[in-house]
């Protein structure tokens, strides 16, 4: 009977051994398939068949290591982003000024001179504009006065919404209020600690005397402690992809924040941004 036990112990522990092997070997080589997607793999392939084979145990644990890592790095990626409700968000400042016809509108003649351009058409006064401003610390465009009425008229109805900023760890997201000719930027963090109070990081400005003459002179003035020129161009441009009325997808996620705040996904604007090439 003794025998009889050391013969099944003796089994059952060549059973277990052999299912802890194939288990290690599984393990393994899925480990394997994951870093043969890497695109550094080819590089790395000899050294990486050595360590599995004469120490299996540590290559998979340096993989899950690194699994570990990448987790961690997608967590801080999308983390700066309050997702509970978008609807405390709509209208962060409150009444505005500045609406259309407002007194309080910024006029173009405060800071160019009118009478140099008199005389010019609106491919002259586009180069002149930029001119004006290539040796200054802000962003500046021309928009033809069609594009901008398009635009104007959406920012009636879309007055506030989201953009995402990439930054070397991920994306920062950024709110944007419309009101009359000029849009008002704020980190959504910043927002959400200062709420109405929230110091603003761009502030752009549309000034419409020229759009009889067929454009519309645009000029953003930035806070360098939050953003540099091309991250503030970024966000222009972003909102001219959105507000031009031409994208569905982009329509929709518009539609969303404004009239089903509580069902906005703010992760469906990251993944039109990695859609496409700001330029």
């Amino acid at each position: 009977m003794a025998v009889c036990l050391r013969q099944i112990r003796g089994f059952l522990l060549q059973k277990n051994t052999a299912r802890s092997i194939m288990t290690s070997s599984s393990k393994s080589q899925k480990a394997l398939e994951k870093l043969q997607k890497n695109p550094y793999f080819d590089k790395y392939a000899e050294r990486i068949a050595v360590l599995q084979k004469t120490s299996p145990e540590e290559f998979l644990r340096r993989v899950e290591e690194q699994e570990k890592k990448k987790e961690e790095l997608a967590k801080k990626k999308f983390a700066p982003v309050d997702t509970r409700k978008f609807s405390s968000v709509l209208n962060p400042k409150g009444e505005l000024k500045g609406e259309v016809g407002s007194d309080d509108e910024k006029k173009l003649e405060d800071i160019f001179k009118l009478e140099l351009v008199k005389d010019k058409d609106a491919e002259e006064i586009r180069t002149i504009w930029e001119e004006y401003h290539k040796d200054k610390e802000m962003i500046s465009a021309s928009i033809p006065t069609p594009l901008y009425l398009t635009l104007l008229e959406r920012t009636k109805e879309f007055p506030t919404f989201l953009f995402p900023l990439p930054r070397d760890q991920g994306y920062e997201f950024i709110l944007c209020q419309c009101s009359g000719h000029t849009l008002h930027f704020t980190p959504l963090l910043a927002y959400q600690v200062h709420k109405e109070n929230a110091p603003e990081c761009l502030t752009v400005v549309h000034y419409t005397e020229l759009k009889d003459r067929g454009l519309v002179l645009m000029r953003g003035e930035y806070d360098k402690n939050v953003l540099n020129g091309r991250e503030a161009q970024c966000l222009v441009n972003e909102f001219q992809l959105y507000y031009n009325g031409k994208d569905e997808e982009k329509n929709k996620l518009l539609e969303s924040f404004t009239k089903s705040p509580d069902s906005f996904k703010h992760m469906d604007l990251i993944k039109q941004l990695e859609n496409i090439k700001l330029t």
